[in-house]
């Protein structure tokens, strides 16, 4: 069991029925846990990136989940990312189907897998972790896959996806590395959800036996800016919209459930 997640670091910033949102400074994933008959959603991304500068920027959270049940933990993961949670979306966006992109290659995937895995790791990623744990499946990519491949678990996340949208991080004179956003992945989201559940009553079943991921997310706003020579003060402004941007993801989860 890992190591709880520390107290000093972290506060409760949301409770509402059954959701509770966690600000804090550590990754720290909670997995198996079924306590009775009380399921915790109890994995949680706060990243810090700290500049050169000495500034640190908390910059990305993800939704705790607490609902009764009767029978086992999650029957599904739903993860919303970029490359630390990213199994293989980004391979499908690549425009470039002569040469394969360097994820996608050895040394990638070879510690575990045997084999690239379009995993921006060598191995296994934190998700894939959490599954293992939750005796779930590994979560497949949304792109390519066919829904009824989600019915335990769906990763919307892709490697260099920003916080922002494409087109504010361009009014800011920053490039991304590719168009997908949040908000891109958020439409994904309800993309397949209508196509998994004919009811609204089946979509509610289905999120309250998952566990939702959202993070991490928002660091490459910031990359792409400081690559771009952005000095510290441009990409400071836009650390409250980063922060808005998730924060309303996680609140049009929460209504989902």
């Amino acid at each position: 069991m890992p190591p709880p997640i520390s107290e000093q670091n972290n506060k409760m910033i949301r409770n509402r029925n059954n959701s509770v949102l966690l600000f804090g400074a550590y990754y720290s994933p909670f997995v198996g846990l079924c306590h009775g008959f009380f399921l915790f959603i109890f994995s949680f991304f706060i990243f810090k990136i700290i500049f050169f500068w000495n500034t640190s920027i908390a910059c990305i959270f993800l939704v705790f989940n607490f609902f009764q049940a009767t029978e086992g933990c999650f029957n599904s993961i739903i993860s919303f990312g970029d490359s630390l949670a990213d199994t293989g979306n980004r391979l499908h966006l690549s425009q470039n189907k002569t040469h394969l992109p360097h994820f996608a290659v050895r040394p990638y995937g070879e510690t575990f897998f045997h084999h690239p895995t379009c995993r921006f790791s060598d191995g296994r990623l934190v998700i894939d972790f959490i599954a293992e744990s939750l005796e779930l499946p590994l979560v497949p990519p949304y792109l390519g896959g066919k829904e009824e491949n989600f019915k335990q678990g769906v990763n919307f996340a892709v490697g260099g996806a920003t916080a922002l949208d494409y087109a504010y991080l361009l009014e800011k004179g920053v490039r991304p590395g590719n168009n997908v956003s949040l908000g891109t992945q958020m439409g994904w989201f309800k993309e397949m959800l209508s196509a998994l559940c004919k009811f609204p009553s089946e979509c509610k079943e289905f999120l309250q036996k998952s566990l939702i991921l959202v993070g991490e997310i928002g660091g490459n706003d910031f990359n792409y800016g400081f690559l771009g020579n952005s000095t510290k003060e441009e990409v400071e402004s836009y650390v409250p919209a980063v922060i808005n941007t998730i924060s309303s993801a996680i609140q049009v989860l929460q209504k989902e459930l």
